[in-house]
Order: structure tokens, then C-alpha cells, then sequence
């Protein structure tokens, strides 16, 4: 295994480095400190792991960066996440969007961009403030609720409004993406309390994270269906007429992109608008300046997700030997990209680890870079602005009401459980 030599010193780091890769990390854990730390004595670091395999970590933004654009020397084909089965990986490769390397990822790319029309767009925004209406409404009767659930409502209503799903049927995607992608409910039998940790075993939230990928796959077939018979303005409309060199998506293509749109386009939002407000709360004087300067929404947003970053990592493989830092990473070792770090790099952010809705400087890796680049961004900040204006003209005061369970999860950097008051005014 390649070990860690310093950039400048040549020592080893001066702490005891967690494995990267424990979702209990972020769980309970300081991800930030430890990315603090790496930055600053190991930024191309070697994170060996209990089973003797390991992968390169890199926390520095300029380092991210340049991974992210460089698809001639690392790979997305195969695998853009730790601890993913490489069977699956290797099935999807080439013909999922998220790993599939360009020129073929430009062909899909542009396939499924075809589907947003300035008409689509239009209904898409219209959507979310209906639902963020809604939603509030329905939180602000309540007063004490968990933002977790709440916020989960709006993405799960664009991203399946977007790929042409029915409203009937928003509810069941909320429920069978949440269990498939890994957040099964705080237990598989019932009456569990809000906040309560996960109490399923391994193999449980496995069998539960099956069963919900094989509902799935069943109504994407069904959808599909019915799309070649009434197209609409839709993505899956768009994957279904759409072709590459003039031969048409195979329906797995078709599976295999609907599974990593949805999952992205509820991640993301969800995530970044939970821990957003846990910002807001723990800095009142911030959600005070948002009430009476709403001029500032769109850089709130851009803070937002910069400081929330949920995307945590993504996975790169080196195809040939290549020179990080000062490091050599051999063809064929993992490399991760920590978007989450990066957008805390002292060198590109001053007081990165302040949350300061008016900040103007850098540009922060929540969305990715280069050819990968997020292709749902403009929608999330659609919705983020949509949600947290209507949250601040609405909503004077935010009190916590229970404690905050975090995700166990080293993909997504997230919040799993939110209890709030909310205090209309």
C-alpha cells in the first residue's frame, strides 16, 4: 500500500486519522475538524482501511477541482462511490449518466437536457410553490413537526413532476427511494419515536432496501410503457424518443437513469434544506438579516449549500499513473473527491466554517465540477430559494423541539430526524 508522505514535511499526520469511509463518522463524529486537519498535513491522503483495502482522500478545494475535470486520467466507470457492490457498479457503467465518461456522458446528458423546455420549467417552478404553500401551511398548523419530513416534500414533488410521474404517486416514490437509497424508517415495525436511531439489523434495512429497488424498477417499466403509447414533457419521455448516433436507450439505460435522477434530485434539496435551517436555528441573528433583507436569497442559498455540502464524497478511479500533490497514485487506485471539505478549504473561503449569508467569495463543490457537474443545480436552487423565502416571510422564529439525528452515511451528509417549533409572524 502507498504511504502517506507530507507535502512539504514529510511527516506523518499528527492526529489519528478515523477511516474516512465509517458512516458513523458523520453520524456522531467531527467530519470538519478531521478535514480541517487533513487539509492542512495530508490533503492527498492514503486512508487504509480494516480490510486492507484503502483509497486516496482529498479535502483541498483546488485539488477536487481538478479531478472533477480530468476524465482522461480518472474514470467514473468504475464506481463513483465507496462501498457500492462493483457488480452493480460494472452493470451500470456506460449507461447510467453518473458513471459514464464523456464523449458518451455529453449523449446522455444531452438527451435528458432536452426535456427541460422553457414550458417545463415554468410548470416545474409553479409546482414547487404550490407545494412549498402547502406544506408550510400544513407545518405552520401543527407548530412542532419534524423539518425532516417537511422538507421532503418538495423534491420528491419536482423531481417526480420532472420525470413524469403521476402527483397520485409522489407519495409512494417518497416512500420507496428513501428506503432504497439507504434511510429506511427509524424501525421496520412501528411505533418508534421521532429521533429514535435506526433499530433494524443490517440485513433488515438490506432485504427493505431491495424490496424498494425491485417496486421501483416495476413502475419505471409500467411508466415507460406508457410513454412510448402518450408521450408528455417529461425526461422519461425525453430517454424513451431520444437516441445516440441513431440507436435508441435500451429500457435498462432508461432504469438505471431514472434511479440516479431521482435519488440525486431528492438527496440533495432535502439534505441541504434541513441542515440549513439547523444553521439558521443555531445562528438566529443569520435568520433575522434573511427576514429583513430578502435581497439577500440567492447568496443565502449559494451558502447554503455550500456549508451543507450533503453530497459528502464521489469516487474516481486513476487510469494511469499520476501525480497528486506529492503523491504518485498508481493506475487503478481509488481516489475520492470530498466535496464537503473542499467547500471549506481556507484557501478559497475566509471563515469557512462560519455560516455567512452574505458571502460572495468562491465557488463551492456541493454540485460537483466539470463534465459532472450537477444537472438538476438550477432546479435546487429554484427550490431552495423557493422554500426559505417563503420560510422567512412566513416563519419569525425557529426553536428546536428534540434532538437531531444525523444520518449514518459516508455518501450523504444529512440530517435523518429534525424536530421544530415554528413561529408564524
Amino acid at each position: 500500500m502507498p504511504d502517506w508522505t507530507g507535502p512539504d514535511s514529510g511527516e506523518t499526520p499528527a492526529f489519528a486519522v478515523p477511516d474516512l469511509a465509517d458512516p458513523d463518522l458523520y453520524a456522531t463524529g467531527d467530519p470538519v475538524r478531521v478535514w480541517r486537519q487533513l487539509r492542512a498535513t495530508a490533503p492527498v491522503y492514503w486512508n487504509e482501511r480494516a480490510d486492507g483495502s484503502g483509497f486516496w482522500a482529498l479535502t483541498r478545494h483546488r485539488d477536487v477541482n481538478a479531478v472533477y475535470r480530468d476524465t482522461r486520467v480518472f474514470t467514473s466507470e468504475r464506481g463513483m462511490r465507496l462501498d457500492l457492490d462493483q457488480r452493480a457498479s460494472d452493470a451500470a457503467a456506460g449507461a447510467m449518466l453518473i458513471v459514464t465518461d464523456p464523449p458518451r456522458h455529453h449523449q446522455l446528458r444531452r438527451i435528458i437536457n432536452s426535456a427541460f423546455t422553457a414550458r417545463t420549467v415554468s410548470r416545474l417552478e409553479a409546482n414547487m410553490r404550490e407545494t412549498v404553500s402547502q406544506v408550510l401551511d400544513a407545518a405552520l398548523a401543527t407548530g412542532t413537526v419534524d423539518f425532516a419530513e417537511v422538507a421532503a416534500r418538495l423534491p420528491v414533488s419536482v423531481i417526480c413532476d420532472l420525470l413524469g410521474v403521476p402527483p397520485a404517486d409522489w407519495d409512494f416514490m417518497l416512500d420507496r427511494t428513501r428506503t432504497a437509497f439507504g434511510e429506511p424508517p427509524a424501525t421496520l415495525d412501528s411505533g418508534a419515536a421521532v429521533g429514535a436511531p435506526v433499530a433494524a439489523e443490517p440485513w433488515e434495512r438490506a432485504l427493505a432496501a431491495a424490496e424498494a429497488h425491485a417496486d421501483l424498477l416495476t413502475y419505471y417499466a409500467d411508466l415507460v410503457a406508457r410513454r412510448r403509447r402518450e408521450p408528455g414533457e417529461d425526461i422519461i419521455t425525453a430517454m424513451v424518443h431520444g437516441d445516440i448516433d441513431g440507436v435508441g436507450l435500451s429500457d435498462e439505460e432508461i432504469f438505471l437513469n431514472c434511479d440516479g435522477l431521482i435519488s440525486g434530485g431528492n438527496e440533495t434539496t432535502r439534505h441541504a434544506s434541513v441542515a440549513g435551517l439547523l444553521a439558521f436555528i443555531e445562528r438566529p441573528d443569520q435568520w433575522r438579516r434573511l427576514r429583513a433583507e430578502p435581497g439577500l436569497l440567492p447568496t443565502a442559498v449559494a451558502e447554503i449549500l455550500r456549508f451543507t455540502s450533503p453530497a459528502l464524497h464521489v469516487l474516481r478511479t486513476a487510469v494511469t499513473d499520476v501525480q497528486l500533490g506529492d503523491q504518485l497514485v498508481r493506475a487503478g487506485d481509488r481516489v475520492t473527491l470530498w466535496n464537503a471539505a473542499a467547500s471549506r478549504d481556507e484557501a478559497v473561503f475566509t471563515d469557512p466554517d462560519e455560516f455567512d449569508l452574505a458571502r460572495s467569495q468562491g465557488q463551492h463543490l456541493a454540485f460537483g465540477a466539470g463534465a459532472h457537474y450537477c444537472l438538476g443545480s438550477a432546479l435546487a436552487g429554484t427550490e431552495l430559494r423557493v422554500l426559505f423565502g417563503e420560510l422567512s416571510r412566513r416563519v419569525v422564529q425557529v426553536e428546536p423541539a428534540g434532538p437531531v439525528r444525523r444520518l449514518s452515511s459516508n455518501l450523504i451528509w444529512g440530517i435523518a430526524s429534525m424536530p421544530v417549533t415554528l413561529r408564524e409572524g
